[in-house]
This record gives C-alpha cells, sequence and structure tokens, in this order.
C-alpha cells in the first residue's frame, strides 16, 4: 500500500472476514499501518468505508 497514487481506505480483516481495524483515508506515497489479527487487507476508495458505516467487528460478505 506505500505506492499508492491516490488515496484509499484499507479495512483489515482477519480469517473469519471480522473487520479488525479501519485506516481511513491514507494519504498516497504514505505507508499503512498493521492490524494485530489481521489476515488480509479490502482496499477501497477514499471515504467509502465511512459512507458504508463499516465498523470494527463487522462481518463482510463477498459475492
Amino acid at each position: 500500500m506505500i505506492f499508492m497514487r491516490f488515496a484509499i481506505d484499507a479495512v483489515f480483516i482477519d480469517r473469519g472476514r471480522r473487520v479488525v481495524r479501519i485506516a481511513p483515508r491514507l494519504r498516497p506515497w504514505w505507508p499503512a499501518t498493521l492490524a494485530f489479527g489481521a489476515d488480509a487487507v479490502v482496499e477501497l476508495p477514499s471515504g467509502a468505508a465511512a459512507r458504508s458505516d463499516t465498523q470494527v467487528g463487522d462481518v463482510l460478505r463477498f459475492e
């Protein structure tokens, strides 16, 4: 996530797809921090996590 050219939201999820951390509006060329317990990261357009009301503890479903 360090070589992005635009801002994003990073949603860190565990193996059960439960949100363990949300890093909103990460700036371009800025390294993201880690999240304990995270197994993967979902990268979304900047502001998408807030617009969808995604919260820590939510379980994501992919279709």
